[in-house]
């Protein structure tokens, strides 16, 4: 009697395992907020107006041309401003990188949501540090590429380097 309701008891387990599985597949993970998000995407709202107040001096400090212009430095050729799409569902999009943190996922909060089944609902947050871009994976199921290498942790992401989350591919650009 005993051996026949723990495998009643076990039976049970494996149906509501396949329950949750099928519910997230159908209408997404649960959603979990990572600690400190909120106050660090307030803290970038709040923060956005100073980039650009520092753009608008920065020429008047920099070499003038005999035409007028300014010389262009090699860090500004190099620092990316965008983030193209090369593959998946959303080919040719571009998104300009003014925030400081992108977050990338199915979720409809996502600054660049991806709608693609091995995409996670939180998959992956782009994070600027200085002039270049920190690529940290959540702990997504199907996880996260660059330039073919799986990400373990937080990489640096050189631009023209092919990032791969799911069946969608991008890169950053100047």
């Amino acid at each position: 009697m005993i051996m026949r309701i723990g495998f009643l008891l076990l039976l049970w387990l494996f149906i509501l395992a396949i329950v949750y599985a099928l519910r997230s597949d159908l209408f997404g993970a649960p959603v979990r907020k990572l600690p400190g998000e909120a106050s660090a995407r307030q803290g970038a709202d709040v923060a956005a107006p100073a980039p650009v107040v520092a753009a608008a001096a920065a020429p008047a400090a920099s070499p003038i041309t005999p035409s007028g212009g300014a010389l262009p430095t090699a860090a500004d050729s190099d620092t990316p401003r965008t983030l193209v799409i090369l593959t998946g569902p959303a080919t040719g999009t571009t998104l300009p990188l003014d925030d400081d943190v992108i977050t990338i996922g199915r979720s409809n909060d996502s600054t660049l949501a991806i709608v693609d089944e091995y995409t996670s609902t939180y998959h992956a947050k782009l994070q600027r540090s200085g002039d270049r871009w920190l690529l940290t994976d959540l702990d997504s199921t199907n996880g996260t590429k660059v330039n073919g290498s799986r990400v373990v942790g937080t990489v640096s992401v050189p631009t023209h380097t092919p990032v791969t989350i799911g069946t969608t591919t991008f890169e950053l650009r100047p």
